[in-house]
């Protein structure tokens, strides 16, 4: 699934691209991707221009120009967002290049046509992508659903330490919880928790004071490294702007296992179920 830094990657890139163009049609092709009437949809999009593009966790937040309404986009596991303009191409989401291809193809559940001729294509290989257009109240609400964003103030040492005191979860699992922290997931709790040297398995409750701390640490540069790098997904596919993912190249365990560990040179990177996901670990340096 996408994460934190392919989502922000995306939303940057589409709003140099998509930002004050009129909309001059809208296709939907399967619709379980909108939610509520597709017909409604597609006749409030039309002639509606963005104004902005924002993130809240792994969720995109479209403006429009003087509406009191907004699209929100998730991706979910397969989503891609692909702009194209001639032969220029701009995607961003998860990093199936295949799902691109020739465009529109059967992957292509919502067509977005502007009136430079320029296309946005909602692809979603598994379908558990959404679209919905939201009022400020619901806007407001499932803003609210999320816990803070790891890169901003909200986030700091104090909060984490609360929201791992006494708590029996596998501490992986409560970095993922998008109602206690928003935009973390699978890859990059790994990654977080190898750089602070703690088993993503280990009880939350179970934690000190300098291993909350060290994590703490971890999440900020790791984060902020994947969005300059433009995140771990799409690293074999160039967009027309040649821009390539290259977060994938900084991962440490994600993707690793069988090869040494890049720390202690001892372990041998491992794989376990944790939370409910596949979860990569050196079961030598991490404790």
């Amino acid at each position: 699934m996408p994460e934190l830094p392919e989502v922000e990657t995306i939303k940057n890139d589409l709003a140099e691209l998509i930002v004050g163009k009129a909309i001059k049609a809208v296709e939907v092709h399967a619709k379980k991707t909108v939610r509520g009437s597709a017909a409604v949809f597609v006749r409030f999009l039309i002639g509606k221009r963005f104004s902005r593009l924002d993130r809240r966790g792994k969720l995109l937040i479209f403006s429009l120009f003087g509406q009191d309404e907004y699209l929100l986009i998730h991706l979910k596991m397969t989503g891609q967002l692909i702009y194209r303009k001639g032969r220029k191409t701009v995607a961003g989401g998860h990093g199936l290049s295949m799902v691109i291809g020739d465009l529109p193809n059967k992957y292509s559940h919502v067509i977005f046509t502007f009136s430079d001729g320029s296309r946005l294509f909602f692809n979603d290989m598994r379908r558990f992508g959404y679209m919905k257009i939201a009022d400020a109240g619901e806007l407001a609400s499932v803003r609210q659903e999320y816990g803070p964003e790891p890169l901003d103030k909200d986030f700091n040492l104090g909060y984490l330490a609360k929201i791992f005191h006494k708590r029996q979860a596998p501490v992986k699992g409560l970095l993922m919880n998008q109602k206690l922290l928003a935009g973390i997931g699978n890859i990059y709790a790994d990654e977080i928790l190898f750089a602070a040297g703690v088993r993503p398995d280990r009880k939350a409750g179970t934690l000190k004071t300098a291993e909350i701390e060290k994590i703490f640490k971890a999440v900020g540069p790791i984060l902020r490294r994947a969005i300059k790098y433009r995140g771990t997904t799409f690293n074999d596919y160039v967009d027309g702007n040649g821009h390539r993912g290259k977060f994938m190249k900084f991962l440490k365990v994600y993707q690793r296992e069988g090869k040494k560990c890049p720390r202690c040179g001892q372990g041998v990177i491992a794989v376990m179920k944790t939370a409910g996901r596949g979860t990569r670990y050196c079961p030598v340096c991490q404790k």
